[in-house]
């Protein structure tokens, strides 16, 4: 009898065990199916009489990414178009017969500078073509209005403004929470400049800091407000005193009689305005579409090549330098896709695309290392920096044969520090646990996050420090034929801007991405459109069950998450020091509005 039950109880589990099995393969083998007949049914198809919908609202990242299971689930996915879509499809419109013009809706993107400078120069050669670009915001953010000053008719809500306010940035400091808390940050540093600690151990910035964020928030502000006064024919000390004198709380008529806006209008009422640009009757529908699917369209797919042609390579490394994990630039995983692409015959050569604060200083050099190697297969490397290309993200660049980078780009930032904390206030001093060491030699425990630092230590940390410095500073002199005297005397952790870093030989020449790309394809004499974007950006099979389910289509548990705005930076703040490799090449965190 016993042995009946226990026979039985093994074959009804089993039973249970195979069905679940082939629920669970069958759903994925099933929705494998949905996917690729989707993916071969909604192939987007470009109509006549088209226009591409710039929507600009949202955080716009310089690629797509895609997200972790968690990240997804919780927050969802990121609706807004990247920068490469949004430059890729712009250009592409250009030379397209059956897109007639633009539509930039101009909702509050969150994007760089140096985007930004990249994306108007894109609309720019669109509007060269002779087609038409049309602007509507209910109220216009400033570097959305950046943006719309090259359409040929900027709309703006009758009820709506215009925020024209300057540059400027603020920077948290946590000294005050720390002593609160009984902790202590210990720094180890090279660079005067070199300011990324400084949030930690001041509770107000330097005066070497003020003085470089000073300078280049004056020259992001001058290029800010050159480009609004010559493309909308208003003298650029008309726009310094808007900016002075809170121009965006006046009525909308007075950005009319300013020419900041060419009109009041509804949103309602702009699909009107296009469709008798377009002149089709006011019931006809409008073959919107949007720059993401533009992308995605044959027009454009046709025209991009497949690695096994003869190409150049545009390599992305974009966020965080670190040496391991899934986001950001994965060391080993950089190093192996710079090695990949050496020793591929079709790969002639390779335009880094660099938007990056650092990090890592081993990561950063492995990877120097990696870009020697590909440079020693006799093919060209240049470098195109985005937003930011700075200290670690310099350290990856200098070894470029030709370095580009936007008159805004933050760049430069050579230094190196090493910040470890002294809990010691807070674990004896607040809790009242104490602790008892034994060696076999001094210093045979390592460093400890109980107690501070001895004089041995701290001497050993700094000449460590040192020893990463005089390699950066020596690679950067190697790189840009500089001495490494003149080299240290431009470095000291000193984040510079594009224009200033052409002016200081730590860049060649300013220009866009697009531009990098020109030039290397003149030099192999190949069409610029021969390019490959790496690494590859392929979604994985949950993605694309949940992107496609309905089911799924709306769950955002990050909607409910107990945090604001503000509180989450602080926890991305505290993970990113908890995950810090304890050398660090990083410029300081900014945000520039």
């Amino acid at each position: 009898m016993l042995k009946r039950f226990f026979v039985s109880m093994l074959g009804t589990m089993a039973g249970l065990w195979i069905s679940i099995f082939l629920l669970v393969f069958g759903g994925i083998m099933v929705a494998a199916i949905a996917l690729g007949k989707s993916a071969g049914d909604n192939a987007v198809k470009v109509k006549n009489n088209s226009v591409l919908v710039l929507d600009l609202a949202g955080n716009v990242e310089e690629r797509y990414q895609p997200a972790s299971f968690m990240a997804y689930i919780q927050n969802g996915e990121n609706s807004a178009p990247t920068l490469e879509e949004m430059l890729t499809a712009v250009r592409s419109a250009a030379n397209d017969n059956k897109i007639e013009g633009i539509y930039m809706k101009c909702g509050g993107s969150a994007m760089g500078t140096a985007a930004r400078e990249e994306l108007l120069e894109a609309l720019k050669f669109f509007k060269e073509s002779g087609k038409w670009i049309y602007a509507y915001s209910d109220s216009y953010a400033q570097g959305d209005y950046l943006l719309a000053t090259v359409a040929d008719s900027i709309l703006l809500n009758p009820v709506g403004s215009v925020d024209i306010h300057g540059v400027g940035g603020m920077t948290p400091f946590f000294t005050g929470l720390l002593d609160k808390l009984g902790v202590k940050m210990q720094i180890i540093k090279v660079g005067t400049y070199k300011s990324a600690v400084e949030p930690y151990i001041l509770k107000e910035m330097s005066a070497p800091a003020r003085r470089q964020m000073q300078q280049y928030v004056d020259t992001i502000w001058s290029f800010v407000s050159g480009t609004i006064a010559d493309n909308r024919a208003i003298p650029q000390v008309e726009i310094a005193d808007m900016a002075s004198n809170f121009i965006s709380q006046s009525p909308a008529e007075v950005f009319v009689q300013k020419n900041l806006v060419t009109g009041l209008a509804y949103e309602r009422t702009v699909d009107n305005a296009i469709r008798s640009q377009l002149g089709i009757d006011e019931d006809d529908d409008i073959n919107f579409i949007s720059a993401s699917s533009y992308t995605k369209s044959e027009t454009v797919k046709n025209s991009l090549l497949s690695s096994g042609h003869d190409h150049i390579a545009v390599l992305y490394a974009v966020g965080d330098i670190v040496d391991s994990g899934d986001g950001g630039i994965v060391g080993p995983d950089m190093v192996s896709q710079i090695c990949d692409l050496a020793d591929d015959d079709n790969v002639l050569g390779m335009v880094l695309r660099v938007n990056s604060p650092g990090g890592s200083a081993f990561a950063s050099e492995q990877i120097w290392e990696a870009l020697e190697y590909f440079k020693g297969k006799d093919k060209p490397l240049y470098v195109s920096m985005g937003d930011y290309a700075a200290s670690g993200g310099y350290y990856i660049s200098c070894g470029a044969d030709s370095i580009f980078a936007d008159i805004t780009t933050l760049t430069g930032s050579i230094g190196v520090f090493g910040m470890i904390p002294d809990l010691s206030g807070l674990v004896t001093g607040k809790l009242g646990v104490t602790f008892t060491t034994i060696e076999s030699n001094p210093n045979a425990s390592g460093l400890s996050l109980v107690s501070p630092m001895s004089d041995e230590q701290h001497a050993a940390m700094q000449k460590g420090v040192e020893r990463i410095y005089d390699l950066f500073t020596g690679r950067v002199a190697e790189g840009r034929g500089l001495p490494v005297d003149s080299v240290k005397a431009i470095a000291e952790g000193r984040v510079w801007v594009g224009a200033d870093a052409l002016q200081l030989g730590l860049v060649d020449r300013i220009g866009s991405l697009h531009t990098t790309i020109c030039a290397m394809a003149d030099e192999l004499g190949v069409d610029e459109s021969d390019i490959v974007a790496y690494p590859k950006t392929e979604d994985k099979l949950w993605m694309q069950i949940l992107r496609n389910s309905d089911e799924f289509s709306d769950l955002k548990v990050g909607d409910c998450m107990p945090y604001d705005a503000e509180t989450a930076r602080m926890l991305k703040t505290v993970k990113t020091l908890r995950n810090m490799n304890p050398m660090q090449a990083r410029m300081e965190a900014i945000e520039v509005r």
